[in-house]
């Protein structure tokens, strides 16, 4: 599930989940239950995400050389740009979209699905099979996201609190397997 071909770009994997792990529990901060548990629950999200940029960018930046799946330039590469313009215009698109409808409670997981959708074609773009797997995961989360009541929590709880995880623990997986591809 896990490609080592190139382990430069695993290592980016960790940092990218994690910095996302870091901002979908910050986010999920906006109306929790109230049990402080749940607060506490998306704390160690938060910096678990923010120990794994912590741990995988230097191991990055050290390997900046190595090889990679998306060479300045290169199919990949210019795939990987238009995935990504899409993917922040029809973030924006949709937000406005929800401000106008009056639901803005569906910004959150209408931005999370955008992001799980987009990690399918990068799961080629980077031939790295488990971005399909995340992206499927968070994809889904999204739409359960949109059906708990608002009197429980904001929607963007149930994403960062169940987004958050499956980040954390595959950008974890990730940089570790790249760790250890590099010997």
């Amino acid at each position: 599930m896990i490609a080592t071909e190139f382990p430069r770009d695993l290592l980016m994997t960790g940092v990218i989940f994690g910095m996302a792990a870091f901002i979908w529990s910050g986010w999920a901060q906006e109306r929790p239950p109230k049990q402080v548990i749940w607060r506490v629950l998306l704390g160690v999200i938060g910096l678990g995400g923010v120990a794994l940029v912590g741990l995988s960018l230097p191991a990055a930046i050290r390997n900046w050389g190595g090889p990679t799946a998306i060479e300045v330039g290169g199919p990949a590469f210019i795939a990987y740009v238009v995935v990504f313009w899409v993917e922040v215009i029809v973030m924006i698109v949709l937000s406005i979209i929800a401000t106008r409808r009056k639901r803005s409670d569906l910004i959150a997981p209408l931005i999370l699905a955008v992001v799980g959708i987009h990690f399918v074609p990068l799961a080629w773009v980077f031939a790295q099979p488990v971005y399909a797997l995340v992206g499927v995961l968070v994809t889904i989360v999204a739409a359960f996201a949109t059906r708990p009541s608002l009197k429980i929590a904001a929607r963007s709880f149930w994403c960062g609190i169940l987004a958050g995880p499956i980040l954390l623990i595959a950008g974890a997986t990730c940089a570790a397997v790249g760790m250890a591809a590099l010997g």
